[in-house]
């Protein structure tokens, strides 16, 4: 009796054989599904905040850890405001270089600054009520976004990208006419006026910290019930149109969304221009996919995990030489510089 098996049955389990991934693969495979990512993420995030709450304690912890939970809290709230917001804008313009602050937020946080400097002194930013100036500064700045939203949706249908050109320009006049007042102002004055340019997480007040909480969750709220219709966002507006969704008011809640959570972040701790960008291509480039339930989530954990981490190395190895914040910029910049040379290669 012949045992051996035919030719064609040898090419066909070669053929098999070699289409069954191996041991490495499929783990890779695993390893790439989001809930395995964010699970992983969520736990990173979660060692990051322990150690920055634990390590280099001296005195008494019952003062030191409460006193850094305060600093916590505030880093989530700005992972989470500026990730979320970022993300969302990135779908609405389908561009992933392209940030909330191209609006102008920053230049038009740094002109209050400047104007209340100048017309009121240096004195006026440390005297001043942080709840007012916090109330102020995220009443002015949504605004403005709020007064570009109308211009955009109301009557005649244009272009979301003229939004963001016209963003650029008032961001440019904005920063023109800060510069202007600055130029006015004696060194003593420019000097406090230039710390307040930069975010910093070490002197956050905590009735700010309770209220912009308060405004991220009813945010966040709303967003989770709009996460599947983020998607069908994302396609464009003719295939969401199809699909029955309301392209231009879906657009224009996503547009107030972001412009709160850019306003509440700017205004608690200051502008971190490239953090989103950062954050945002990090999650993209993990997680691989275009659902937001699982890159929202990504960005958010990712963001926690470059604060948390970042302000940790800042504050044990460098000895608070330098601002986070500062850091922050160098490194989006460099980002930037390289997404745009490979969009611009492609």
């Amino acid at each position: 009796m012949r045992t051996d098996v035919p030719a064609n049955s040898r090419a066909q389990t070669e053929v098999v054989d070699s289409r069954m991934p191996s041991p490495v693969a499929r783990a890779m495979v695993f390893v790439q599904r989001p809930i395995v990512l964010l699970t992983v993420l969520a736990i990173v995030a979660a060692a990051t905040i322990v150690l920055f709450l634990t390590v280099g304690i001296v005195g008494s912890p019952s003062f030191a850890i409460p006193f850094r939970a305060r600093k916590v809290v505030a880093m989530v709230i700005v992972a989470f405001a500026i990730g979320i917001s970022t993300v969302l804008f990135q779908t609405i313009t389908d561009n992933r270089i392209l940030t909330p602050s191209i609006m102008g937020f920053d230049s038009l946080y740094v002109l209050i600054q400047t104007v209340v400097v100048f017309f009121f002194g240096s004195t006026a930013l440390a005297v001043a009520d942080p709840r007012v100036s916090w109330v102020v500064e995220v009443a002015l700045m949504v605004a403005f976004s709020t007064l570009l939203f109308q211009w955009l949706f109301a009557g005649a249908r244009r272009s979301i990208h003229l939004l963001v050109l016209v963003g650029i320009v008032f961001g440019m006049l904005f920063r023109s006419v800060s510069s202007l007042f600055q130029r006015m102002l004696d060194p003593a004055s420019f000097a406090v006026l230039q710390d307040s340019f930069f975010a910093s997480f070490n002197a956050v007040d905590e009735d700010l910290v309770l209220i912009s909480g308060i405004v991220v969750v009813i945010v966040s709220t709303i967003a989770l019930r709009l996460v599947r219709v983020f998607d069908v966002i994302g396609l464009g507006e003719s295939h969401a149109t199809g699909l029955g969704v309301d392209h231009r008011r879906v657009v224009t809640l996503m547009l107030v969304l972001i412009a709160v959570l850019v306003a509440v972040s700017t205004a608690l701790v200051g502008p971190v221009t490239f953090f989103g960008l950062i954050v945002s291509n990090l999650a993209y480039a993990l997680v691989r996919t275009h659902r937001h339930a699982s890159i929202l989530p990504a960005t958010v954990l990712l963001g926690v995990i470059c604060l948390v981490g970042g302000q940790l190395v800042l504050e044990r190895a460098f000895g608070l030489d330098t601002a986070l914040s500062v850091i922050v910029e160098f490194v989006g910049g460099i980002l930037f510089i390289v997404l745009l040379v490979r969009r611009g290669v492609r």
